[in-house]
């Protein structure tokens, strides 16, 4: 489903990784950890073809999205892939049910009974209607997943989808992730710095700056847990 290969960037002649080497299969969770700053959200924008990369190839089913003329990879994008985004991104003048809906609106197929029944899957039943501002962080971040998840993408990429939620809510929102790559064979990238949400994950390897390797950190700092300290972690 997805191969990295010989992957490198870098910003200003400055290297941020290099040679870094991939493959996940279809229906496989993989989560990778790393220091902050290392390149982990850049890894991903560069496998959605939102960034660019210096040498290697990103392959996606086949395809080579790193030499995909802009406009034809935000096709690619629009029909394989499902970002989540560590902040949300949701648009804030549209409901909870057309923000999830956009995929779907985009490969011009709306189906809003496929809407409402993602709402349901994330917790947000009878919460359609509701504008952004209305809704708490945990909320906003089931949103971004319903989002991601709504056009059955055969990737899911997540940049820290736990990063802004309280342990309760994280367990919630890696349960729905887990059943998305399980019930429709879906391959998944999360990058996190939470050990609890790598656990999950049928894989765990660690970024650094000079390629990909298996397994986690040594030390790798637990944020679910120190939100537990900390009572400015955004509620369900």
């Amino acid at each position: 489903m997805l191969q990295l290969r010989d992957l490198s960037k870098c910003y200003g002649g400055v290297p941020v990784f290099s040679q870094v080497d991939l493959q996940v299969a279809a229906g496989e969770f993989v989560a990778i950890l790393g220091e902050s700053g290392v390149g982990k959200s850049t890894l991903l924008n560069c496998i959605a073809g939102l960034d660019s990369v210096n040498s290697g190839r990103v392959l996606v089913h086949g395809t080579n999205v790193t030499v995909l003329p802009e406009t034809q990879q935000a096709l690619f994008r629009r029909a394989h892939l499902g970002f989540v985004f560590q902040a949300f991104h949701v648009l804030p003048l549209l409901s909870v049910a057309h923000n999830v809906g956009l995929p779907l609106l985009l490969q011009g197929r709306p189906d809003d009974a496929r809407v409402q029944s993602v709402l349901a899957a994330v917790g947000l039943e009878g919460l359609g209607a509701r504008l952004p501002e209305t809704l708490s962080g945990g909320q906003l971040q089931r949103v971004a997943i319903a989002r991601a998840l709504v056009h059955r993408p055969q990737l899911i990429l997540a940049d820290e989808p736990t990063g802004n939620l309280d342990p309760s809510t994280a367990e919630r929102v890696m349960d729905l992730l887990c059943a998305q790559v399980r019930r429709e064979g879906a391959a998944c990238v999360l990058v996190t710095h939470s050990r609890a949400a790598a656990a999950r994950a049928d894989r765990v390897l660690t970024l650094t700056a000079t390629g990909m390797s298996e397994g986690p950190v040594d030390a790798q700092p637990d944020k679910a847990q120190d939100r537990t300290r900390n009572p400015s972690a955004a509620p369900a």
